[in-house]
């Protein structure tokens, strides 16, 4: 089920999981303003914004024409040694 909230002013929706709202609150509480905006507008320019929170958890934030954004996990590739 999406939930939706607004974070620094956009408009977020984003399925319940934990793992995805620790990418919410990455934006909302980790980042200012500023910084988070750095993705949302590459979201809106080229569709999509990839970036890492502190958790080490990867997400990609997407943008929609109705001006919705959707937040989603991405697995993690993980690193061959």
């Amino acid at each position: 089920m999406l939930e939706k909230t607004t974070i620094h002013g956009y408009r977020v929706q984003y399925e319940t999981e934990d793992d995805v709202k620790s990418g919410v609150a990455y934006l909302r509480d980790d980042l200012a303003r500023e910084e988070a905006t750095v993705f949302f507008d590459q979201a809106r320019l080229k569709g999509s914004a990839q970036f890492e929170a502190d958790n080490e958890n990867q997400y990609t934030l997407t943008y929609s024409r109705d001006g919705i954004y959707t937040l989603l996990r991405r697995q993690s590739s993980g690193s061959f040694f």
